[in-house]
């Protein structure tokens, strides 16, 4: 017992020095995972995504779809669309008229592709 205690005070900046590393990880860790919680929250769908996946959905031969906006500081920087109806060209057609119209884009900035 002696010997452990000796052993313990002669020790003592290590173990100190131990003990912050682990709690310094233990901080980084939280934090990661807190990021990785707004991660996953940013991969929930937006609104404007939700309200296009209903309008698409409404149209005849759409069938299924998914949506994705990517938004940046100056508005909608793309659309891509994801939808059972999306190999037909009147359905791409009236896919790219109806997102173009309801967003106020350019047809360019919008990809329909068909779901599989």
């Amino acid at each position: 017992m002696k010997k452990l205690t000796t052993t313990f005070k002669q020790n003592v900046k290590i173990i100190v020095a131990v003990g912050v590393i682990l709690i310094l990880s233990a901080i980084v860790l939280f934090m990661n995972g807190r990021g990785e919680n707004t991660t996953s929250n940013s991969s929930r769908k937006t609104d404007t995504e939700i309200k296009l996946q209903q309008l698409l959905s409404n149209i005849q031969g759409v069938g299924s779809t998914d949506v994705l906006v990517y938004e940046g500081s100056e508005g909608v920087r793309g659309v891509v669309i994801v939808c059972d109806g999306g190999d037909n060209i009147i359905t791409r057609s009236n896919i790219l008229n109806a997102v173009s119209t309801a967003l106020d884009i350019d047809k360019n900035i919008i990809a329909v592709y068909a779901m599989n």
